[in-house]
């Protein structure tokens, strides 16, 4: 007998109101869970964006912010961010639809010319144990606080390696934007998290190493929401890093912002947009 594949169906219609986006009442915003700051994020970018995958991806952004896992919500709250920092630096953003093939979040356009962006999280679990790192010596390392910086500059460069094989297919510039909301990667824990000192100049400097071996990848912009960085030890400065760091009562931006691009990029950001993702420093 015949082996028939089951069919899966998806519902592809969004409403589009023209330029009148949807309008939530209190009500109804109270019961989805949203903030009057996220509402205000969201209604931002229904405005911005007027073609159907985007307003789709949006309605489905909602329900991700308002997720019971603490992966779902800040993966969509990073989405949420880094698209409305792109419109406000003049860049015309546009989701991409889901599909089973991975592709990138964000299709972005400035001056006539195209990016991408992908936008992934790292917030781990608080079931997440110490895993042994191969080839790294932690007796080498003076300091427990400075052991986890290493370990999360380990595992910052494993997320790069994955999303860099899900991103080999793009022609154009691809910018991936990496969130930390918790640097001990304890999920939402509702311990206090653990003081990460963390050297800034070393992690620029291994990722500018690992970059010029994934050539599809043209930027890498790392937020980091509670590390305290390490003062520096020598005066030099790679050409291809931007740090920018702020006070640490600053709670509403990530304490340090990293923008890295690839000195061997197959398909380097243009002037232009390199300044306007430099912006979102």
């Amino acid at each position: 007998m015949a082996r028939f594949r089951p069919r899966k169906t998806l519902r592809l219609f969004a409403p589009l109101h023209g330029d009148h986006p949807a309008h939530v009442p209190v009500w109804k915003r109270e019961e989805q869970g949203l903030s009057r700051s996220l509402h205000d994020r969201w209604s931002a970018l229904h405005r911005h964006c007027t073609d159907q995958s985007s307003h789709l991806r949006l309605s489905r952004l909602v329900r991700r912010l308002t997720h019971y896992d603490c992966g779902v919500r800040e993966s969509a709250l990073a989405e949420l961010e880094l698209a409305t920092q792109l419109i406000r630096t003049g860049v015309h953003v546009t989701f991409l639809p889901e599909s089973q093939a991975r592709t990138a979040d964000l299709e972005c356009r400035v001056g006539g010319e195209r990016f991408f962006v992908e936008v992934t999280t790292m917030v781990g679990s608080a079931e997440r144990q110490r895993l042994p790192l191969r080839g790294l010596d932690l007796d080498e390392v003076v300091g427990e606080e400075e052991d986890r910086g290493v370990i999360l500059t380990h595992r910052i460069l494993a997320r790069i390696r994955q999303k860099a094989k899900q991103l080999a297919d793009y022609c154009d510039p691809v910018v991936l934007g990496i969130s930390i909301p918790r640097a001990d990667l304890q999920g939402d824990r509702a311990t206090r998290p653990e003081e990460i000192w963390l050297d800034l100049k070393m992690l620029a400097g291994t990722v500018t190493v690992l970059l010029t071996k994934v050539p599809t990848l043209s930027a890498v912009l790392i937020s980091l929401w509670d590390v305290e960085p390490l003062p520096s030890k020598a005066g030099t400065r790679l050409a291809n890093v931007e740090v920018a760091e702020r006070p640490q009562h600053q709670k509403a931006h990530p304490r340090v912002r990293l923008l890295i691009q690839n000195p061997l990029a197959l398909a380097s950001l243009s002037e232009l947009q390199s300044d306007s993702i430099g912006q979102l420093l």
